[in-house]
């Protein structure tokens, strides 16, 4: 099923009922306009019990009438004053079927299990004039829209207005939008009182919890609102891994991760019972994001590993062959956690955890007294881990098993210190670079580590070629001087810690 998506740009103004809109023939770059236009739509919009669409600045519609008629989905878009829309007309999916799954499938992480259902009707005789430039070229267009509306919502009521939105086309832009904006505020237009139709419809909408910090922030406060930050960011890509977009995997288990790491790096700020379940549902999503992620990076190793090198297509397929096969299996595997019941019921309790936080003992404690107990104690177990890197015998097994764990343990401190970033204090970004260092260094000595075991079981097989078998063993020297350097690195800056 097919499905477009384009950016919308518009400006959208409160009138009062059969107000005259002014010509806007005299807009910059404007040429001419078309005569106007008017179409009867009919939409219904849908939503959970709970409005969880809506409390998220989402919209999902079936509409008739007018140009563009079919299934709607907008959201939120980066670009200030924009959002997204996609659509899906009644060709793919037929207006009494249901919600088409392109439409859906962006918007899991917000439904869940809950199940859609019609929240409001809104019926608009609109009149549209196009604005055009040099050659016919669409700038814009004016919608003088008259509305009834009535909400499907327990107690709702029924609703009549006139709006008028003024949407950029292909060759609009912001000076257009600028000056529109000002002739139609002059011509009695005012701004508008809701978002949205919708919004309008059916009155205030519970919105997501989003934390704030106060000016002397508690503990508990600043581990909610990096607890938020990061929930965000999981269900922001949640739709992306879903779609196999590009790093979305890599961004998705990061977030999981700097969750974990926000419960277990301030253990005694939240309840730590009552977070245990949610710590190590998290720690099972990271693990199956994580084999999709660790076969994305030794496939673009793998790439990397034979740029520039006459390789036989057997010594290709065998570095990267399995590692294509293993990387489809491992998606196919975070698809199928990702569409159970158990992972929405994770969302629901992390969002659960951040409308209604167990305090734990430290609760009540500035906000940096616990942040520097949790880098003092990162510190103490990372210098433990060195400790014990150096009674171990250099190159053997143990000891770059050993350079990983203290890779982790570098990540906890980085994390840790990056949720202590909103109280902007130097000492923090300091600690916080010299972690990341030796995270970057032993994470390139690890990925070399496994690219050497790869190439070793290669040889064993026994396949290759003698001039395979010499690539092989350029590139085996290769990595074995990029392991030197990383460790290297990793000495300078485990100095500084």
């Amino acid at each position: 099923m097919a499905a477009s998506e384009q950016v919308e740009v518009e400006l959208k103004f409160d009138v009062d009922p059969g107000h005259t809109a002014p010509d806007l023939r005299a807009l910059p770059g404007v040429v001419s306009a078309t005569e106007p236009e008017t179409f009867e739509l009919d939409a219904t919009y849908f939503d959970t019990e709970n409005l969880d669409l809506a409390g998220n600045r989402i919209t999902l519609r079936r509409r008739t009438g007018g140009t563009d008629a079919g299934w709607h989905l907008k959201r939120p878009s980066d670009t200030p004053g924009a959002r997204r829309e996609l659509t899906v007309g009644f060709d793919e999916a037929p207006a009494d079927g249901d919600v088409p799954e392109p439409l859906l499938t962006p918007v899991l992480a917000h439904i869940r299990t809950r199940s859609l259902r019609p929240v409001a009707v809104i019926s608009t005789t609109r009149t549209v004039t196009r604005l055009l430039g040099v050659d016919d070229e669409p700038l814009a267009e004016l919608a003088e829209d008259l509305v009834t509306a009535q909400s499907l919502l327990p107690g709702g009521h029924s609703h009549q207005w006139a709006e008028w939105e003024f949407e950029l086309l292909s060759g609009g832009n912001g000076k257009l939008l600028k000056a529109a904006e000002k002739t139609l505020r002059a011509a009695g237009a005012r701004p508008a009182s809701s978002a949205s139709k919708l919004a309008r419809a059916i009155g205030s909408t519970p919105t997501v919890h989003e934390p704030r910090l106060s000016k002397r922030p508690t503990a508990l406060e600043l581990v909610v609102t990096d607890i938020a930050l990061h929930r965000n960011s999981l269900i922001a890509y949640d739709p992306l891994v879903r779609e196999d977009a590009e790093d979305a995997v890599h961004q998705m288990r990061v977030a999981c991760r700097r969750l974990r790491s926000v419960l277990s790096g301030f253990p005694t700020v939240l309840d730590a019972e009552r977070t245990e379940h949610i710590n190590s549902e998290l720690k099972l999503l990271a693990r199956i994001l994580g084999e999709a992620r660790d076969s994305e990076v030794q496939l673009e190793l793998d790439k990397s590993l034979l740029a520039g090198e006459n390789a036989s297509p057997e010594l290709r397929a065998a570095l990267a062959g399995a590692e294509t096969r293993t990387h489809d299996r491992a998606i196919r595997q975070a698809h199928k956690a990702m569409a159970s019941d158990r992972y929405f019921a994770l969302l629901d309790a992390v969002d659960n955890l951040i409308a209604s936080p167990p305090p734990g003992p430290d609760a009540d404690l500035a906000a940096t007294d616990v942040v520097d107990k949790a880098i003092a104690r990162s510190r103490r177990h990372i210098r433990k881990a060195q400790a014990r890197l150096a009674t171990l015998t250099e190159g053997s097994d143990e000891w770059s098993e050993q350079l990983h764990t203290i890779r982790k343990r570098a990540k906890r401190l980085r994390y840790s210190i990056d949720a202590a970033a909103p109280l902007n204090k130097r000492r923090y970004r300091e600690i916080g670079e010299i972690a990341k260092k030796i995270q970057s260094a032993l994470g390139d000595f690890n990925d070399i580590r496994i690219n050497r075991a790869h190439l070793r079981s290669i040889v064993d097989a026994g396949e290759l070629g003698a001039e395979d078998m010499f690539i092989v063993g350029r590139l085996d020297a290769r990595l074995e001087a990029d392991a030197q350097r990383a460790v290297a690195e990793y000495r300078k800056a485990a100095k500084k810690l």
